[in-house]
């Protein structure tokens, strides 16, 4: 049998993750919002591959400094709504992860990373359209930190936590 699949987010400093929690809190549909809210890097590593990823993203973490994640902006998902990410060194950390991986990589993974937090998911396209032009109406980018990452393995709905990986590298340039 196959282990569950993993899946790897972004950790934020608690403040900027207790905001993006809210919003998705506030506006995702009760009934399937059974996860917080989070930044996906990668949405299925193999799970039968534990050891492996962990080695990996214990060497990433160790020469990574917490770095800056700015919200730029609410953007459509067609039946929801997401708050759009921009961070250089998350890029490049993304991008060097799936270099290492690029054997295990999903095609969802192995396609354009575009970094955002769902804060809204699985309603109708009229809702969608409401909650975007009500995040968008003097909508003010914002500073996050990304302090570590986050591996979870997915259980069918829940996810159940893995391992919780801070940076350790020094100050981000």
């Amino acid at each position: 049998m196959t282990a569950d699949p993993l899946i790897l987010t972004l950790g934020f400093d608690e403040v900027s993750f207790a905001r993006l929690d809210a919003l998705r809190r506030a506006h995702f549909p009760p009934e399937r919002n059974q996860i917080p809210a989070h930044l996906t890097l990668f949405h299925a590593l193999p799970g039968d591959a534990l050891d492996e990823v962990l080695a990996g993203l214990r060497t990433a973490c160790a020469s990574t400094a917490p770095f800056d994640v700015r919200f730029t902006g609410p953007r459509s998902l067609g039946r929801g709504v997401a708050l759009e990410a921009a961070s250089p060194p998350l890029l490049a950390l993304r991008k060097a992860l799936a270099y290492c991986w690029s054997g295990w990589l999903t095609r969802q993974d192995a396609q354009g990373f575009r970094p955002h937090v769902t804060v809204q998911n699985k309603v109708t396209a009229e809702a969608a359209a409401a909650l975007l032009a009500s995040l968008s109406a003097g909508f003010e980018p914002w500073e996050a930190r990304g302090e570590g990452l986050l591996l979870w393995h997915y259980r069918g709905g829940p996810w159940e936590r893995a391992a919780s990986l801070p940076f350790a590298g020094g100050a981000a340039p």
